[in-house]
């Protein structure tokens, strides 16, 4: 099968969990037979110099890329106010990438044109006009639920009615193109469930994110070492920096009372100065590291203390890949069917998350247990092959169904 895939911005290298979700699907694609093609925005805000991952792009047939400047501009922002159109999604609109999809479309026949989140949606006009593709969106999040939960946690009033009103206008578009999708491929059951209620109609499958297993080798030796706990995350993405400052200010203190040798390694693209004030409360900030990997697995406990956000996080399936104790909130969690005690811990107050400190830190067969039962977890319910397989077989049995030809 011919797949044309579009990314707001480029997937390589992996630094986030949107990079992680679709570099391993079109590796395992790729691996499958298919016949990836990409098409992403190089943006502003996470510009790549294509020469620095070229050796990690290999399972792409080829790749083309548009420049695009989405930075945030006050000017712009101010006339949106007045506008029905959501600033979200059109700091992605290009004439420039409009133009490239056009002549990829007219130059090769598609079988599948997949959409890598909402932000791509402006672009469905272009595709049917010049393919009979399957169009296909490839739903990371319930885009509009994130900044919903992100009004709900805002204080300070001019700020939460302006995201507010933001959040409003990205729903409407978000219900507005729900049913132009031939196919939707969600990230979660969950998220399938909520799509249907907002009034999703056409085909759709499940896929959670998958990673390659053989990518990932735990280092159990940080369990032997002084203890210390993990958090990595790009910090300009308002979830991430929110989740964190929370930690620090309601959890961080008692924590930091009770174990005062525990280290708390904080590393993420964009680090705000802010954060800088805890290094003398056994804190240590690294701004962005090389490897997310490297850095995960050096420290035994990995916390992920999201208070918004949708979807599904890569992030704790890397750490439960790397064999860590992940301590998370039940909204971190979601979409990821891990048991607390288990395979993870689950906190949502700080003194539940001082529990789950006191619990690791005075056992240590118990960290071990539960990182063994992570691996397995991850292994057996995340394998990108496995639900690459799923998504080819759905993809066809919907095609053949509903009249589409293929090159296969």
């Amino acid at each position: 099968m011919k797949i044309l895939q579009l990314c707001k911005k480029f997937p390589l290298p992996l630094k986030d969990g949107e990079s992680i979700a679709v570099t391993y699907l079109s590796r395992a694609l790729n691996d499958l037979g298919c016949e990836v093609t990409l098409l992403a925005m190089n943006t502003s805000k996470h510009y790549i110099n294509l020469d620095d991952v070229k050796h990690l792009s290999g399972h792409y047939k080829s790749i083309h890329t548009v420049d695009i400047d989405n930075a945030i501009k006050p000017v712009q922002a101010l006339k949106n106010l007045f506008s029905s159109d959501s600033y979200h999604v059109s700091r992605f609109r290009s004439d420039a990438f409009s133009q490239k999809l056009e002549e990829l479309l007219k130059s090769e026949n598609y079988d599948i044109v997949q959409l890598e989140t909402l932000y791509l949606a402006p672009y469905m006009e272009t595709i049917r006009r010049h393919s009979d593709a399957l169009v296909v969106m490839r739903s990371h999040n319930i885009e509009h639920e994130i900044w919903d939960r992100i009004t709900h946690n805002t204080r300070f009033l001019p700020k939460k009615w302006y995201i507010k009103y933001l959040s409003k206008k990205l729903k409407n578009f978000e219900l507005g193109v729900l049913n132009d999708y031939d196919f939707l491929v969600p990230i979660s059951q969950r998220d399938l469930q909520k799509f249907r209620n907002l009034g999703y109609m056409n085909g759709a499958r499940t896929i959670p994110i998958g990673i390659d297993f053989k990518d990932y080798n735990p280092n159990m030796n940080s369990f032997r070492k002084n203890p210390s706990v993990s958090f990595i995350g790009s910090l300009d993405w308002i979830p991430n920096y929110e989740g964190i400052n929370w930690f620090l200010n309601e959890v961080w203190p008692d924590v930091h009372e009770k174990f005062p040798e525990l280290e708390l390694h904080i590393a993420g693209r964009n680090t705000p100065d802010d954060l800088y004030r805890w290094s003398k409360s056994k804190v240590l900030i690294h701004g962005e590291v090389r490897d997310a990997r490297e850095f995960i697995n050096q420290h035994p406990m990995m916390i992920v203390p999201l208070l918004s956000g949708s979807g599904m996080r890569a992030k704790i399936l890397e750490g439960m890949a790397l064999g860590k104790v992940v301590i998370t909130t039940s909204m971190g969690l979601e979409g990821i069917e891990a048991q607390h005690n288990e395979q993870v811990l689950v906190a949502d107050s700080p003194e539940e998350y001082l529990e789950c400190f006191q619990k690791c830190l005075s056992d240590t067969e118990l960290m071990i247990n539960i990182s063994k039962n992570a691996q397995k977890f991850v292994s057996e319910n995340f394998n990108n092959y496995e639900l690459a397989k799923n998504l080819i077989f759905s993809y066809k049995k919907y095609m053949k169904e509903h009249g589409f030809s293929t090159s296969d």
